[in-house]
């Protein structure tokens, strides 16, 4: 096990700056959530980067919180309010995601917005390769993921009551401005040579097809999955911070980016051997994607991986900027900020400029 994965597993005593009026959320949740009868007892998770995640045990069941962090932050970033809103949707379609029993808008009652949902009891990998199990089970454990991502991918978001939740269409041009202008605006983080061409190359370079739509994870990983204890199906998919209506294919070659990612980064398998494993070729996976959506091809795939680099450069060149502020939500977030040049360079060799 990696130290990154260690670092990540379980809980821990909720770390300083983060802790709540235990009370007050009782109260909260013996108004709002059904079945609930307390004492709680609060422990935080050690993963996430950006919404603080704690752990809710009750004499007869367990919940998972998720807040907006305390402190300064950024305009528009941290809505919880927006992971209950597509959680609740895709509960509608038989997606695998935890139920969600209410969410607070008022920062009266711990401090800053929040939603409760169900603790979904499983098995996360948190390395790409997953190690641990044979490899017809490796096998089985990616081709549950590429399903998984195909049924988002599938999913009738006006029929689900998400029609709203995002902006059909011109999504390159509306990430790349939203993620440049948070690089740009976030001057105490600093600037990268590799990350100002890489950003003049994707808009020179920009796809003329971006009328597909989907409902999009922004941050779908291996790592971002609980699996069921003992069977190679995905229970729940985590972490909807990032998620909106985008390109599918976009979101697919965020996954797929794993097999381009050094583990030391996030969850990858750049640089492991992966033949006799189970688990599938870089094409293969494209490949069983595509089947499953009934695509005949994934054109401009060169450039979806090259956009979700960067995209991936510019959330850890925000953690960054909120390790200097003294707001980063975990001390993982200092291990992000020592990989951010070599991120930010491997970024911008997928250009193949």
């Amino acid at each position: 096990m990696s130290a990154g994965a260690d670092e990540n597993l379980g809980t821990t005593p909720v770390r300083e700056g983060y802790a709540f009026d235990v009370a007050a959320l009782a109260a909260w949740m013996e108004a709002n959530v059904a079945g609930f009868s307390g004492p709680i007892t609060v422990e935080q998770f050690k993963g996430g980067q950006s919404n603080p995640t704690y752990k809710l045990l009750t004499p007869g069941k367990s919940y998972v919180l998720r807040r907006k962090p305390p402190g300064q932050i950024l305009k528009g970033a941290h809505a919880v309010d927006r992971e209950a809103q597509v959680l609740t949707g895709l509960a509608k379609a038989n997606f695998p995601v935890a139920h969600v029993h209410g969410l607070c808008l008022d920062d009266g009652v711990i401090g800053s917005w929040f939603y409760v949902m169900d603790m979904v009891e499983g098995r996360i990998f948190w390395e790409a390769h997953v190690p641990g199990v044979s490899s017809t089970e490796r096998a089985a454990i990616f081709d549950a993921m590429n399903a998984t991502m195909a049924q988002l991918h599938s999913v009738d978001y006006q029929a689900v009551g998400l029609g709203e939740y995002g902006r059909p269409g011109n999504y390159f041009a509306r990430q790349i401005g939203r993620w440049s202008k948070q690089y740009f605006d976030d001057a105490e983080a600093g600037r990268d040579a590799n990350m100002d061409r890489l950003i003049d190359w994707l808009q020179t370079n920009m796809p003329e097809d971006d009328d597909a739509t989907s409902i999009i994870h922004g941050d779908f990983r291996i790592d971002n999955m609980i699996f069921h204890p003992t069977e190679p199906r995905v229970l729940a998919v985590l972490d909807w911070e990032l998620s909106t209506l985008g390109h599918p294919l976009a979101d697919f070659a965020y996954n797929a980016m794993m097999y381009r990612m050094p583990p030391h980064i996030v969850a990858g398998l750049g640089g492991i051997p992966i033949a006799g494993t189970g688990i599938p070729s870089e094409d293969d996976y494209v490949a069983a994607y595509c089947a499953r959506r009934g695509l005949p091809a994934m054109p401009g795939y060169q450039y979806y991986m090259a956009f979700n680099f960067f995209r991936l450069a510019a959330i850890f060149h925000g953690i960054k900027g909120r390790v200097i502020r003294g707001n980063a939500s975990s001390a993982q977030a200092r291990e992000r900020v020592a990989v951010l040049p070599e991120l930010m360079a491997l970024a911008w060799s997928q250009t193949g400029a």
